[in-house]
């Protein structure tokens, strides 16, 4: 995640791993099924932190907060390039990540903004599937380096500010009101 995906090969894998590679080898048949359960991995730990979040019991916003700052650090330290090797090189991987993402994410955020609704911190006229998919397909965004060079703009910036443009779009009063505190005393 640090260097790309593309700058490491199968040889400095094993190197760095200690192995041979004919031991890397047993595991995985080449570099994509190796991206493919490195992906896969890394979105089942997502999904468990993100449900240990949803277990304390927070409010619909606290949750949400809570979850874009596990988010935020994870991917403080991705390289500008990982989207793209994985879109060019790794494209099966890719959109596979993707799927499993998506399906991670859309669970969440649904009963997250239910949660808020009953709550009345999200306002009760929300198009919760319109809202959802707009919420999943707008992370992609912040790793497109025409938009957010990576030289300018820090994808954890970029997630933290989107998240409060989201939440903003989907309050009522009293939900805006609960973050404007909220972030009000964070930055103390």
């Amino acid at each position: 995640m640090k260097l790309g995906i593309k700058s490491i090969t199968m040889d400095e894998l094993s190197r760095q791993l200690g192995i041979s590679k004919k031991t890397l080898y047993k595991y995985v048949s080449d570099k994509n099924e190796l991206v493919e359960k490195v992906l896969n991995l890394g979105c089942e730990m997502d999904q468990i932190g993100i449900e240990q979040i949803c277990e304390e019991g927070l409010n619909a916003i606290d949750e949400a907060y809570e979850i874009s700052n596990f988010v935020s650090d994870h991917i403080q330290n991705i390289h500008p390039s990982i989207m793209f090797d994985l879109q060019k090189y790794h494209a099966k991987a890719w959109d596979n990540f993707r799927c499993q993402k998506k399906e991670n994410i859309t669970g969440c955020y649904v009963r997250n903004m239910e949660k808020g609704i009953k709550e009345g911190l999200y306002r009760d006229d929300l198009n919760i599937p319109v809202i959802v998919n707009y919420y999943v397909e707008r992370i992609d965004i912040m790793f497109d380096e025409e938009l957010f060079p990576s030289d300018k703009f820090k994808p954890s910036e970029i997630y933290r500010e989107l998240f409060r443009y989201h939440i903003r779009g989907i309050a009522t009063e009293k939900g805006i009101q609960f973050l404007i505190k909220k972030i009000k005393k964070e930055n103390k």
